[in-house]
C-alpha cells in the first residue's frame, strides 16, 4: 500500500486523522484534503486504495474502472491497516479520527463499527451507514454529512440513527440544502462552495473537540 502523508509544520506529535477517497482512489482532490486537515494540525494519511493495481491512474474515469474490479473486503481491509498504521506513527498522538467522501464515507462508517475504541471521531460524507449488527461497537464520535438530493445514501439513514441512538453513541448529523452528492469535490460540477466550506468548518471543530490531548 501507498499513501500520502501530510503533518503540520510545528512539533508534534499529533491528533491524526485518515482521508479516505472516493470510488476512484487518491486524486488530486483527496491530496488537497489531506493538506487541509495537516493545516488545521492534523497529522493526515490519505491512502491510495489502488495501490495494489498500480495506483491512482491520473484521471478519475480509470480510476472509477480500477475500483471497481477490486475485492470490496480486501479494500476495506487496507484502510483498517491504513488506520492502524497512521495511530501507531511516532508522528501521531494515539488519537484517531477519519474522514471519508462518497466511497470513504461508507467506509468511514465500517471502520468506526470495526475498529471500535481505537477510533475517536469519524466524519463520513455522504457514506451509506455501515452494518447495522455492528453499531453497537461504535464507540467513535460520529459526525455525518449528506446531501440534501442523494436518495440511495439518504435511504440509510434514518436506521442507522436509530441504531446510534441504541448503541449510546455521541453523533450528529448534518443535511446541506441544495446539495447533492459529492458536493465537498471542489474538482466536478457537483461541488457546492457554501455547503462545502460549512461541513469541513464542522468536521474540524469536531476533530478538534474529540482528539485533543
Amino acid at each position: 500500500m501507498r499513501g500520502y502523508l501530510v503533518r503540520p509544520s510545528t512539533e508534534g506529535p499529533f491528533p491524526s486523522v485518515l482521508v479516505i477517497h472516493e470510488n476512484r482512489g487518491l486524486n488530486p482532490y483527496v491530496r488537497d484534503v489531506a493538506r487541509r486537515a495537516a493545516v488545521a494540525g492534523f497529522l493526515a494519511l490519505a491512502p491510495d486504495g489502488l495501490s495494489p493495481v498500480g495506483g491512482y491512474p491520473g484521471n478519475d474515469d480509470d480510476g472509477r474502472q480500477m475500483q471497481r474490479a477490486l475485492d470490496r473486503a480486501k479494500l476495506q481491509q487496507d484502510m483498517v491497516n491504513g488506520a492502524r498504521y497512521l495511530k501507531a506513527h511516532e508522528l501521531s498522538s494515539g488519537k484517531l479520527g477519519a474522514v471519508g467522501f462518497c466511497w470513504g464515507g461508507s467506509t468511514t462508517n465500517f471502520l468506526a463499527a470495526t475498529l471500535g475504541d481505537d477510533l475517536q471521531a469519524a466524519a463520513p460524507f455522504y457514506g451509506s451507514a455501515p452494518d447495522l449488527a455492528l453499531a453497537g461497537n461504535i464507540r467513535a464520535a460520529i459526525q455525518v454529512h449528506y446531501a440534501e438530493n442523494d436518495k440511495r445514501v439518504n435511504a440509510t439513514r434514518a436506521d442507522y440513527e436509530a441504531a446510534l441512538k441504541t448503541a449510546g453513541a455521541t453523533y450528529e448529523m448534518h443535511t446541506y440544502p441544495g446539495t447533492g452528492h459529492g458536493f465537498h469535490n471542489d474538482s466536478t460540477p457537483r461541488y457546492n462552495e457554501e455547503a462545502a466550506k460549512l461541513a469541513w468548518e464542522r468536521v474540524i471543530a469536531f476533530f478538534r473537540l474529540h482528539l485533543s490531548a
